[in-house]
């Protein structure tokens, strides 16, 4: 039977929480419309507006498809589930979501996946190459972070912490997935989604034989750069650059025909 969260209602959140939960039902639906889901593993969080220590995750056994804003449940950074959701979380999940968001506060969204395409580079002993424009984007700003097994041992947080450091958006988790960190749910989404598919495209060169066309060192870093600019791509009088962007990705996902992720 198809999981739901028909009927439920909301929980009473305060107008930021309330547009978090939104983005953030939006971002696992568009996980699962592009494809980078994995069953029921894999997870979304982001940080509840106005704290340090609290964060949304997935109800752990619904389908990335089903959820909704309401679905989402609330935890600090012990563990503890903060509201009545019936739910319980991904362990794993866990792990490395409460590790990010207790060391880098910058990051409001936490995105996670085990993609066949991002489970082979990381599997790579070269990692990340900069043979495309995708890829640029994350040149000189990708780490790395070694396999320990299943992450669910608690002390691996420290490492994973180390490894990421201050200011990186995208880690490379070793023979596992990606990750990558977003000042916003949209930052982080749009991150995610140009990683797979630089990853995607690396495996298809490689798995062509033939050798990859050089880009030289200045033309990678510059390239890097305006991506971190935004200006190529940001509205008129938006801060944002990604609002543009987000908006037209909302739209492969709303309507729809059962439940809305606002629900």
């Amino acid at each position: 039977m198809q999981l739901q969260a028909v009927g439920r209602q909301a929980p009473s959140v305060s107008d930021a929480e309330r547009q978090v939960r939104e983005d953030l039902a939006a971002a696992y639906r568009l996980v699962a419309h592009y494809g980078m889901d994995d069953s029921i593993y894999t997870h979304i969080s982001a940080r509840v507006p106005g704290t340090e220590d609290q964060f949304l995750i997935n109800p752990f056994g619904m389908l990335f498809k089903d959820i909704t804003a309401s679905s989402l449940v609330k935890i600090d950074l012990e563990g503890r589930i903060l509201d009545d959701s019936p739910w319980d979380v991904n362990p794993a999940g866990f792990t490395i979501h409460s590790a990010v968001h207790s060391a880098r506060h910058d990051a409001a969204c936490v995105l996670h996946t085990h993609t066949v395409a991002g489970v082979a580079v990381s599997s790579l002993a070269g990692g990340l190459q900069p043979c495309n424009q995708w890829a640029l984007q994350f040149y000189n700003r990708v780490v790395y972070h070694d396999f320990e097994g299943i992450a669910l041992d608690a002390d691996e947080r420290e490492r994973l912490v180390a490894d990421l450091g201050p200011t990186a958006r995208a880690l490379i988790l070793r023979n596992h997935g990606l990750v990558t960190l977003g000042r916003t749910v949209s930052e982080a989404f749009i991150l995610m989604l140009n990683l797979e598919r630089a990853c995607r495209v690396q495996v298809a060169i490689q798995s062509s034989g033939l050798p990859v066309h050089p880009v030289p060192a200045e033309v990678c870093e510059k390239t890097a750069q305006q991506y971190e600019s935004g200006d190529s791509v940001r509205q008129p009088g938006q801060p944002d650059p990604n609002a543009r962007e987000w908006r037209a990705l909302l739209q492969r996902i709303d309507p729809l025909p059962a439940t809305s992720y606002r629900d």
